[in-house]
């Protein structure tokens, strides 16, 4: 069976374990069912995101054209502090991001590899965790804007780190941290304007991956040095699929390729 399209991000379902769809534009794949079986990747050609033309994929799954000009990919997407939305000046797109960031965010602390703090859009709870591997995760503070909780990361970067390790993160080198006891560490640095939105709430949010074995040693498969790729699945975190002899392969970096995946 072969199934094909131009990649996207993994659809996730939250569960116990989580579920993993391959989203392929007009098709989609159950990629927990695949686990313990052979598949064979095979990049076709490339498709931008946007424009949709073969054209060598930049970042992000645009090409570089694209990129530049596209507001899903601005300078605001990484770096929430300049978004300027709220005061009515664009970007790109303003439209768009109006849209997009004056919409209630979430300031959270999660665990991957270690602990680290983030943005996102409330609705995007918990998906983005689960896009990044974490393994557990708690609200930190819930702004009614993009900029304001970009305020809030920019300030707590001093303290706890903004990323994560992919390497540690698939090798499931995770350290148990007490999370609440971080939060209340770093309540203390907060803004004075954005200190009200605080959030008091102990829950823990923990998240657990469909994997079989996590690799020891890691491979990264990078379809535009490899055309062709064929091994055993083993299991799937964050955005990765891994396989038997410890190859993984970044599905969300690899959006806007164009690949025929043959079961």
């Amino acid at each position: 069976m072969i199934f094909e399209g131009q990649i996207r991000k993994m659809i996730t379902e939250n569960g116990n374990p989580i579920r993993y769809y391959l989203n392929l534009k007009d098709d989609y794949l159950d990629v927990n069912q695949q686990i313990g079986k052979k598949i064979k990747i095979f990049h076709h050609h490339n498709e931008c995101l946007s424009c949709g033309l073969d054209k060598e994929i930049y970042r992000m799954g645009y090409c570089k054209s694209c990129f530049f000009l596209v507001p899903e990919a601005s300078d605001t997407i990484i770096r929430p502090e300049l978004s300027q939305a709220h005061l009515g000046i664009a970007e790109r797109d303003l439209e768009w991001e109006i849209a997009f960031q004056l919409q209630p965010h979430i300031v959270y602390l999660a665990v991957a590899s270690d602990v680290k703090v983030g943005v996102t859009r409330e609705k995007q709870i918990p998906t983005r965790w689960i896009d990044q591997g974490a393994s557990y995760a708690t609200i930190l503070a819930k702004t009614s804007n993009r900029y304001e909780a970009g305020m809030i990361e920019v300030a707590l970067k001093n303290y706890v780190a903004d990323k994560t390790s992919y390497q540690k993160m698939l090798k499931n080198e995770v350290p148990e941290i007490d999370l609440i006891h971080q939060k209340e560490f770093l309540k203390q640095y907060l803004p004075e304007e954005q200190a009200k939105f605080y959030v008091a709430d102990e829950t823990i949010y923990k998240m657990e991956y469909p994997v079989l074995n996590f690799p020891e040693k890691i491979k990264s498969l990078s379809l535009s040095k490899q055309k062709e790729f064929e091994g055993k699945l083993t299991g799937i975190k964050g955005q990765y699929l891994i396989f038997e002899d410890g190859t993984v392969w970044n599905v969300r970096g690899h959006e806007g390729f164009y690949v025929k995946i043959k079961l």
